[in-house]
């Protein structure tokens, strides 16, 4: 994860060998916007992160205080929009490609960003800097350094009348990249070099639209 990572999430996080990565688990939904022309012109993402990242994120913050997994309307407030400080050259772990050219998105907005049984949930919009034809669009959520680990359990929404299927990455496929990669690398350079492997463990969601 390259947007900022709180420091004492970053200190409990230190990972002790390369195997083991990925450290931060987020459910993830889609939410598709496209004209009734079949244009495709933003996205919205939900981004659910687990249960020990949540914790981490209060205790960085001072939050939940009395450890029942819940916040006041104060403490809410004081971490909406927590996971929108992108450093720069952050791409948003959201890419989206129509017949191999990368689609460019805009910056991120802020639309949610609430806690329910311990877990922090945030939501975001980002549209693309030219509206694009729909049919035939790949989005895929993915950490290229595979730190974050995205899966499309969340739920997937697409508007104007087009339709996504998902198809889920080949993890055996995916793990023999990371073990040939890290292989090839001398142990003590594997963590700090990690392989940029995300995309091989994502989902891809491709766009159709028409008959």
């Amino acid at each position: 994860m390259k947007r900022i990572i709180p420091l004492l999430a970053a200190a409990v996080l230190a990972p002790q060998d390369a195997g083991s990565h990925p450290h931060i688990f987020v459910d993830t939904a889609l939410k598709v916007i496209v004209s009734d022309t079949g244009q495709l012109e933003a996205v919205e993402i939900t981004w659910a992160y687990d249960e020990f990242y949540s914790l981490l994120i209060f205790e960085d913050r001072g939050l939940d205080g009395d450890y029942d997994g819940a916040l006041t309307a104060q403490e809410l407030a004081r971490l909406q929009g927590f996971d929108m400080a992108w450093v720069e050259g952050f791409q948003g772990d959201t890419y989206l490609t129509r017949a191999g050219v990368v689609l460019e998105l805009g910056a991120p907005e802020h639309l949610a960003t609430e806690v329910a049984d311990g877990r922090i949930t945030t939501r975001h919009r980002r549209v693309l800097a030219e509206p694009q034809a729909a049919d035939g669009v790949v989005i895929k959520a993915y950490d290229p350094g595979y730190y974050t680990a995205y899966t499309m359990t969340g739920g997937l929404e697409v508007s104007g009348g087009c339709q996504a299927s998902v198809t889920p990455p080949d993890l055996d496929a995916a793990y023999t990249k990371v073990e040939e990669l890290l292989y090839a690398m001398p142990a003590d350079q594997a963590e700090e070099a990690y392989p940029e492997v995300g995309e091989a463990f994502a989902d891809t969601v491709r766009l159709s639209c028409g008959a």
